[in-house]
């Protein structure tokens, strides 16, 4: 059988790639690229959904850089730490280029034989009757129009800049983020003379590009910087799906859930995801049972309320925070500081944030 991938982004090739594994044949649809080839975008992937993808999916060790620990300031404590995470001889997830990782499994379907990729403008859902089973990663489609649009969802009146800055060689693997007065800023070592920037803004009306390299400029205590690339931007919001299918149509990925970026959890949440889709796909395979709407009865079932509590639980780190700023308070800081010192509760932090698991 074929299963049809709607859409053709950094979540519709690492799907189809997975599905191809099990030896399921995909067509990928697609009526324009979605997928933001800004090279300045990164993404950080958690240790064990590293692991994951190249045991099950494909090997992007070589694309990666491994993040050894993580380091959480907030302007409220100047330069003291409000919380670490480390571990001897263990890192905590790894950071990679957009684009890398994209063009990475574009070349490699394209040698795949249970693979075929192909452009169309959809007019009416006819073509969709030859499948059984079809899975919408396009934001855009009028099939998300029309099925997708009841969501659960909120504007952060925010703005996220991306960029690289090229700095002087350092041995790069901390990853360091800073609550300011303005929202908060992701350093993201990509290599030891390369670092990714992530600066979640509140209220941006008069920021531009040359607003952006003076804060980030200012924020910055460890490199010694070269030069700033050029920045790019998107919008902050938070959103759930209510219902993740339509029949035998199941949407995938961003139109599931979005979240807040400030804990690197957004591509994270999509690979757990496409873990427990392939779950019920391989159960149904190994039992001799269709791949139809039955399985997005059971995907839903299974992760929506995974999901539903995940994210909010991201919303709130961020209501937190974003209280803190609005009322220059170390008191909220400072008890955080204090919780985390305790290993059991570092303990369970850090294990949040690799598996997305509360216990």
């Amino acid at each position: 059988m074929t299963i049809c991938i709607l859409g053709n982004s950094l979540t519709a090739l690492t799907l189809a790639k997975a599905l191809t594994k099990q030896n399921i044949y995909v067509d990928v649809l697609y009526e324009k690229i979605f997928f933001n080839i800004n090279k300045g975008r990164t993404i950080g992937i958690s240790k064990s959904n590293t692991e994951y993808l190249n045991n099950n999916i494909i090997n992007i060790n070589k694309l990666i850089w491994k993040i050894k620990k993580i380091e959480i300031f907030s302007d409220t404590l100047k330069q003291e730490k409000l919380i670490k995470f480390e571990k001897k001889n263990h890192h905590f997830f790894s950071i990679i280029k957009n684009h890398n990782f994209y063009e990475k499994l574009k070349n490699d379907l394209s040698k795949n034989r249970f693979f075929k990729s192909k452009f169309i403008q959809i007019k009416n859902l006819a073509f969709l009757e030859k499948y059984d089973l079809v899975i919408n990663c396009d934001p855009f489609n009028i099939i998300t129009k029309k099925f997708f649009n009841n969501k659960i969802e909120k504007k952060y009146n925010s703005k996220a800049y991306t960029t690289i800055i090229r700095h002087d060689k350092i041995s790069n693997n901390v990853a360091v983020q800073i609550f300011t007065n303005k929202g908060p800023l992701a350093f993201l070592p990509i290599s030891d003379t390369k670092t990714s920037v992530v600066y979640s803004i509140f209220n941006p009306i008069n920021e531009n590009e040359e607003n952006i390299k003076k804060l980030i400029r200012n924020k910055n205590y460890k490199y010694k910087i070269k030069n700033i690339e050029k920045i790019g931007n998107f919008e902050l919001k938070f959103s759930n799906l209510r219902k993740y299918y339509h029949n035998n149509i199941l949407a995938f990925g961003d139109l599931l859930h979005t979240i807040h970026p400030l804990a690197g959890q957004g591509f994270n949440m999509t690979i757990r995801d496409i873990i427990f889709f392939l779950e019920i796909v391989k159960k149904k395979i190994d039992l001799g049972l269709p791949l139809d709407k039955t399985v997005n009865i059971e995907f839903q079932n299974k992760v929506k309320h995974k999901n539903l509590i995940f994210s909010n639980g991201i919303d709130l780190i961020h209501k937190f925070f974003n209280f803190e700023r609005k009322n220059k308070n170390k008191f909220l800081s400072k008890s955080v500081q204090l919780i985390s010192k305790n290993s059991q509760v570092n303990k369970l932090f850090s294990k949040i944030a690799d598996k997305g698991e509360l216990f």
